[in-house]
């Protein structure tokens, strides 16, 4: 085990340690604020819902004890729903039928929209893809997710490109690119 003899004989004359029902009450009420944060819960938070319920605690101790816990925080990452199915509105049929691997130029762009959290607040990207080069023909910006932000990013993919009739646009159906706003195409 390489552990010295003495420090062995040292352990072994320590008093054992015992847990009092207090320091089992607050472990468990720990873990059970810690489950109902859906694990978010951080030290400072921890100490002051404590002290909310009377249990005097500072937060270097619940630091402490969190870690001999083993409740550690999940950081989450911030999201935003980008698609949105309306489910009233007519659904064009799919006619790439997960062929994405278009034999010329121009012939099939995709199109999707994410989200950026900025210092700012969100703004919303709306891309066009042109499949066979996979190069973006086509981008625009707002802060709000609207029918016209794609219907901009697909004019400057058309006002760059100049594509030829018979162009198919791929999306994954959400409610915008389905809304009957018109789009230079």
């Amino acid at each position: 085990m390489k552990v010295g003899k003495s420090a062995f004989y040292c352990w072994r004359k320590r008093p054992k340690q015992t847990i009092t029902a207090e320091d089992l009450h607050l472990n468990a009420r720990m873990k059970k604020l810690f489950a109902n944060s859906w694990e978010s819960l951080g030290s400072r938070e921890m100490a002051k819902k404590l002290n909310e319920e009377g249990i005097r605690i500072g937060r270097g101790k619940t630091r402490r004890r969190m870690k001999s816990l083993g409740l550690i925080v999940q950081q989450r990452r911030a999201y935003k729903v980008t698609t949105r199915r309306d489910e009233r509105a007519g659904v064009a049929d799919n006619l790439l039928n997960q062929n994405f691997n278009p034999v010329g130029i121009n012939q099939v762009w995709a199109g999707d929209i994410t989200y950026l959290k900025t210092t700012q607040g969100w703004m919303y990207l709306a891309v066009v893809m042109d499949l066979y080069s996979r190069r973006i023909v086509g981008w625009a910006i707002d802060k709000r997710m609207t029918t016209s932000l794609i219907c901009e990013a697909i004019d400057r993919a058309v006002a760059i490109r100049q594509p030829s009739k018979g162009l198919v646009f791929h999306s994954d159906r959400g409610s915008h690119p389905l809304c009957h706003h018109t789009c230079r195409l």
